[in-house]
């Protein structure tokens, strides 16, 4: 399989002893670097609140001179570094982690709005994806500018469309095993 896949790339790359490294930046975005004011920014800003509502977000992004898209992935990695070094014992009372309704109200308040689709933009991106449903950062980007929305949002509906596909392909043979056995009562 990696011989075809060197084949299929570009003589100057294919020259290249490792088509991993060849593959992996044609497909992926750089890796965003912040500066030591900027993480500091990022870190007291985590530490008032780990999940910073779209407004939030959008105000960082500014003051650390970066798209809104990564200051959203650095929490999505933060989040998870948390939580991975501040995993709970198994025998601690679990009830200090509850969410309680007042915050959820007020997390709903600063919420992103829900991006609705023309028609035209779902065929473009049905389309995309049906040709492949794991587009690089290139694609992606070239897709937000053909449909007007941005790569962030392009970004989401693959995830959730990819999602939605495994849970379909879950549901058929389950679908297919019930009208077997609805067919086996009508006889």
């Amino acid at each position: 399989m990696l011989a075809s896949k060197a084949s299929e790339l570009p003589s100057k790359m294919a020259e290249d002893n490792s088509p991993y490294k060849a593959v992996a930046t044609k497909c992926r975005r750089s890796r965003t670097k912040f500066t030591e004011e900027q993480l500091k920014i990022l870190i007291n800003a985590f530490n008032k609140k780990p999940y910073p509502g779209y407004a939030a977000k959008q105000r960082l992004a500014l003051e650390v001179n970066t798209e809104e898209s990564r200051i959203q992935i650095w929490f999505q990695n933060r989040r998870a570094r948390h939580r991975f070094l501040k995993r709970p014992e198994k025998n601690l009372d679990l009830r200090q982690d509850r969410v309680y309704p007042e915050e959820n109200i007020q997390g709903m308040r600063d919420r992103r709005c829900r991006t609705s689709y023309t028609s035209s933009q779902l065929q473009t991106l049905m389309n995309a994806f049906m040709e492949n449903p794991y587009p690089g950062i290139d694609s992606r980007e070239q897709l937000a500018e053909d449909i007007g929305v941005p790569e962030s949002r392009v970004q989401i509906w693959f995830q959730n469309r990819r999602s939605r596909l495994r849970i379909q392909k879950k549901r058929e043979p389950e679908e297919a095993s019930a009208q077997r056995q609805n067919q086996g009562q009508d006889l």
